[in-house]
Order: C-alpha cells, then structure tokens, then sequence
C-alpha cells in the first residue's frame, strides 16, 4: 500500500526523510515550526540540512539548555566575534572537559554555534509559547511549477526521539499549494 504518512518505523523515519529531501532535492530553505526543539534534533539533522542557504526554526513551547545557550552565544558573535568566540570556545573546552559530552555532542555544539554565529540559522521563540504545530518546510530557490519542495506535518518535534524513535504520524506534501500555505501560515 503507497501512502504519503510514516510512522518511524523501521526505515521510514522524519529523519530519513530528512536527509532524502536534501539528497535528491536543491533545497535552499528549510523551515521547521516545532513545539519543541532539542540540540540533539539539530545535531542529528545537520549534516542534511547545512546544504540549505537558510535554516529557520521556530519553537513554540521549549528548546533546552544547550540550544538557549547555543543561541545565546551565537547573539553575542554579533557584538564581538572575535572575543566572544574565543570566550565561548574556552568555555566549551572546560566544559567538555568536566562532563560526560562525547565527540557527537561536541562537534554537533560547535556547528550549532557556528551556524548561530554566521546567521546561518535562525532560532526564535514564538511569544505566547504555546504553539505545539510540527511543520517542516523545505522548498528550493526559485519557485517553479514542478514540485519546489515539499512539507511535513504530523507529531514529530525536532528531537533526537522525534526524528527516529517515537512511535509519531507524519505526511509529507507536495503539492506547491501546500508548501506556499505552510510558509505563510
């Protein structure tokens, strides 16, 4: 039976779908309006999304410690790169040095920063935080009538569970209208 739902079972996961869409597709935007979001979603969807120009994230009810603290050092780039990436650079060390980080969670926190850094990556939290929607958009540069992308919806946050381990219900689209409502809405 073909169907346009998955349920991340066996191979049919978010994050498999994830890293199809960037692996067949020119994608230059990928936007994610989740209610909530985890650097382990980010450190899993990275290698697939650092292909896309522009990353847009939108979390509606919480993001955790690292990921505030990732976006509150790449806010402080912008002020004064220089120090600030030398101050969080050593602070990162120190820290990797004293916890129980592996290589995966170290190098996923310095490409989370740098991407925070150079702009490249957009996190914002939505103000009345209650926003529990998990939208994921991906559309090419130019918009064209053959499929400029796609759109997934169902109950997968941007979580390293949310990406492959929970039981969740998800559809991708492709029609243009669909990615042209989700993007506006």
């Amino acid at each position: 039976m073909s169907t346009k739902f998955f349920t991340n079972e066996n191979e049919n996961t978010l994050l498999s779908k994830i890293e199809g869409i960037f692996k067949h597709r020119n994608i230059h935007f990928f936007d994610a309006l989740v209610g909530y979001f985890r650097a382990s979603g980010y450190f899993r969807i990275r290698p697939f999304v650092e292909k896309a120009s522009e990353i847009r994230i939108l979390v509606g009810i919480n993001i955790d410690e690292l990921v505030f603290e990732a976006n509150k050092r790449g806010l402080l780039f912008i002020e004064d790169p220089a120090k600030s990436r030398d101050d969080f650079f050593e602070e990162i060390k120190n820290n990797i040095q004293e916890a129980e980080y592996d290589k995966e969670v170290e190098e996923g926190m310095f490409g989370l920063i740098s991407d925070l850094a150079t702009g490249k990556i957009k996190i914002k939290v939505h103000p009345k935080q209650n926003l529990h929607a998990k939208i994921y958009i991906f559309r090419e540069e130019e918009k064209h009538n053959h499929g400029y992308g796609s759109v997934i919806t169902g109950s997968s946050n941007l979580t390293d569970n949310g990406l492959s381990r929970n039981f969740e219900f998800n559809v991708e689209l492709r029609d243009n209208t669909d990615i042209d409502f989700a993007t506006e809405i």
